[in-house]
């Protein structure tokens, strides 16, 4: 081993100056980099890893602090805002609605009014006679169509007695009969009422004519159910009139 070492000092000392500083550069660099690659690269490897299972664990915790949010959030609102909101919705809808319909309402012959205005037109028309007059049970309607009521529904015959002088419009005579209330419907409350009377004319076919055109002439309007003329008895032509108001209201026409 010594004549080893001897023989490489040898070759060494017979080297020139430049290629011994040459060796000494190499053995230098590689022991640095040796003690790179053996003691700072494993120090760097785990502080590469520390720094991933840092920001693994930053990102948990943004996840939880987001859920946390959520559920704060869910605890802190309405539950029953949605359906809240559609009922103000359909709340408002619905005022809109029948401030429209009080408004169309205006122009028709309110129910309280009709049965006397009806009379009072027979009144005017000397030649006509009015036979019977009677009311029909109100139809209620949610969405603008009335079930048709059959004729055997209708209300109780009037008599007909001495027609009032009173003029249309007035109030009707105080102790005067009215129908009983219908029965209260257990369906969703009607947004209208039709009210109407069927009236039986007896007369000549001209008066009978001139009568429909007068009502039709009226500031007050009235709708048309039917009209159904009966002329199989000579001098006795009978005109069954059906006619309709509309109110808001379920109040019975007064009579």
């Amino acid at each position: 081993m010594k004549e080893q070492w001897l023989k490489w000092a040898g070759k060494i000392d017979a080297l020139s100056v430049r290629e011994r500083v040459l060796i000494a550069l190499g053995g230098v660099a590689a022991i640095v980099f040796l003690v790179y690659f053996g003691l700072t690269d494993p120090a760097n490897a785990r502080e590469r890893s520390l720094r991933a299972a840092i920001a693994q664990q930053r990102g948990r915790l943004a996840g939880i602090d987001v859920e946390l949010g959520q559920k704060l959030a869910a605890a802190r609102a309405d539950p029953d805002a949605a359906a809240r909101q559609r009922v103000a919705t359909l709340t408002a809808d619905n005022a809109a609605l029948r401030a429209s319909l009080r408004n169309t309402q205006k122009a028709l012959v309110p129910p309280a009014r009709m049965s006397a205005l009806l009379q009072q037109m027979v009144q005017q028309n000397s030649r006509l006679k009015l036979v019977s007059l009677k009311t029909l049970p109100p139809a209620g309607t949610t969405d603008g169509n009335f079930a048709d009521t059959p004729a055997d529904a209708a209300g109780p015959v009037l008599p007909v007695t001495s027609l009032s002088t009173t003029p249309p419009g007035a109030a009707p005579t105080p102790g005067a009969p009215a129908p009983a209330q219908p029965a209260a419907d257990d369906k969703a409350r009607p947004l209208l009422y039709r009210h109407g009377v069927q009236l039986v004319l007896r007369g000549a076919y001209g008066d009978m004519v001139a009568y429909m055109e007068a009502l039709e002439r009226m500031p007050a309007q009235v709708f048309w159910g039917r009209a159904v003329l009966d002329a199989t008895e000579h001098d006795k032509t009978t005109l069954t009139l059906t006619l309709y108001t509309l109110s808001l209201d379920e109040k019975w026409i007064a009579l």
